[in-house]
């Protein structure tokens, strides 16, 4: 059964984290729930430690704590990590909600160098990460759509860029990634003059 992306109506979750430093213990997140295109309906805050291994827990907390579950028609993330290298498993999040989740980048990946700061950082634990990153495709969105490439769990590919193309307003980012990361950013007031940007210590391309 197709996702219902071309209703009027659209519920969608985007989840993003806020800018912090590699220095910083913990990076701030936020989920915002929209009726499709910009329209807010909801929103949640809460943080992950800065590459840690907490991120897909705290993100279906937060899609929970947006509300009107039974109405939610996919769920948005800003790539497929949060606060630094904290890799987002897409599968449980999918099972945990029953609808597609649809990871958005828009630089390619450098995975040879990605895997090589794993293998640095993480020890034993880059495996785990790895397979994590890696474990679907990500691919190019076609013109004439934005300029983007994507990642979808639960969902055809060209369903995630009818998503992609409810969701976006000006310019390529979806709306609802936009929103969720002023949010994230905006309880620090040292980092609101980079708020328009992404989380300074998030790998490039994720």
């Amino acid at each position: 059964m197709r996702p219902p992306f071309e209703k009027q109506h659209v519920r969608v979750v985007g989840v993003d984290d806020g800018a912090f430093r590699r220095t910083d213990r913990w990076a701030p997140v936020a989920a915002v729930a929209v009726a499709a295109p910009d329209r807010v309906e909801s929103v949640a805050t809460g943080r992950v430690r800065v590459d840690g291994r907490d991120a897909t827990e705290v993100i279906i907390q937060l899609v929970r704590r947006t509300g009107g579950l039974d109405g939610l028609h996919a769920i948005l993330l800003d790539g497929a990590v949060v606060g630094g290298f904290n890799v987002v498993d897409l599968d449980r999040i999918q099972r945990a909600f029953r609808v597609p989740v649809v990871a958005v980048t828009y630089a390619p990946p450098d995975f040879t160098k990605i895997r090589a700061a794993l293998r640095t950082w993480f020890g034993r634990d880059a495996r785990r990460r790895w397979e994590l990153l890696r474990r679907h495709r990500l691919y190019a969105v076609p013109p004439p759509a934005p300029p983007v490439l994507l990642t979808a769990v639960g969902c055809r590919r060209a369903d995630a860029v009818r998503l992609l193309r409810r969701t976006v307003v000006r310019g390529h980012r979806p709306e609802v990634l936009r929103l969720a990361h002023l949010i994230a950013s905006a309880g620090d007031g040292r980092r609101n003059r980079r708020v328009m940007g992404r989380g300074a210590g998030r790998p490039s391309g994720l």
